[in-house]
């Protein structure tokens, strides 16, 4: 049997009402013509699908089942339509959003979440990248939002707003090393075997530049590309690492010490474009302040 769209939907519609006038007006069509399609779909079924009474009607068991396939068949209707609308739209080109390691594991993927959910119509290129380099890309239009360090965006034209803290930990395996200190120097981190980021990955360039000529070299065991295989590798107790606290997962399994060094406390900005904001970029920083928060 074929059914129509339209009278899948006036049926699931009087089903609800509870009336086959209400179920017409909801349709914005006459009583006569609504009464008409129903008693043609009941004919096309073969079986009464309404139980007439004096205050209203009410579905047969076949009624029951057919209300229920209906709306299951117009749900997937309306996502057929929308799929296929996605892509005869216009497309806008996507949003650019530059940040580093840390932002990265968490904050990001968090924003982006949420925010290409709510607007299925805009997408956005991410990429890692220094501070430094943020705001090149920022400062010429490049970028449209960056994530940035506070201490290297001091003198930044651009306009900056506070996210989160987004200061530095050394972690290892509970019970380990750090079990009995309050806290250390990176000079004392280095003593032991330590676990890294690659020299080109954001945080680690960051973490160097802050060090200087003359800090100890510490002894690397691995080198992995991201945050969430360092502490993997902390936890099991391969060695120590420095990471954002903001990425260190809840739990029993490491030991979390902080830093002593003054650099060790940074916070993260939100970095807008040279360019005027579009509404799609005031939404992504809306949600990029959402996941920070």
């Amino acid at each position: 049997m074929r059914y129509d769209l339209d009278d899948l939907r006036l049926f699931v519609n009087v089903v609800a009402e509870g009336s086959i006038t209400a179920g017409a007006a909801r349709m914005h069509l006459s009583l006569p013509s609504a009464s008409a399609r129903v008693r043609a779909l009941e004919s096309q079924a073969g079986v009464a699908l309404l139980i007439r009474e004096r205050r209203g009607v009410r579905p047969t068991p076949a009624g029951t089942t057919l209300a229920r396939h209906a709306r299951e068949v117009l749900a997937q209707t309306a996502r057929l339509d929308s799929a296929v609308a996605s892509y005869t739209a216009a497309r806008s080109r996507p949003l650019v959003l530059v940040a580093g390691t840390s932002a990265m594991d968490r904050l990001v993927p968090a924003a982006l979440a949420s925010f290409l959910r709510e607007y299925p119509e805009h997408d956005v290129t991410v990429s890692e990248q220094r501070t430094p380099r943020s705001l090149r890309l920022l400062s010429e239009g490049k970028a449209d939002l960056g994530i940035v360090s506070d201490d290297e965006a001091g003198s930044t034209s651009l306009r900056t707003e506070l996210l989160a803290d987004d200061s530095l930990v050394v972690i290892g395996q509970s019970g380990g090393v750090l079990a009995g200190r309050q806290s250390l120097s990176y000079a004392d981190v280095a003593e032991h075997p330590m676990v890294g980021l690659p020299a080109d990955a954001a945080l680690r360039g960051w973490i160097d530049k802050h060090l200087g000529p003359h800090a100890p070299v510490p002894r690397y065991r691995t080198l992995v590309p991201t945050l969430h295989a360092l502490i993997t590798l902390a936890t099991a107790g391969v060695g120590l690492a420095v990471v954002p606290l903001r990425s260190v997962p809840p739990g029993p399994l490491l030991d979390i010490r902080p830093l002593t060094d003054p650099w060790s406390t940074r916070s993260h900005l939100l970095c807008h474009s040279a360019h005027r904001p579009t509404t799609a970029t005031k939404s992504l920083a809306h949600h990029i302040h959402l996941a920070a928060g």
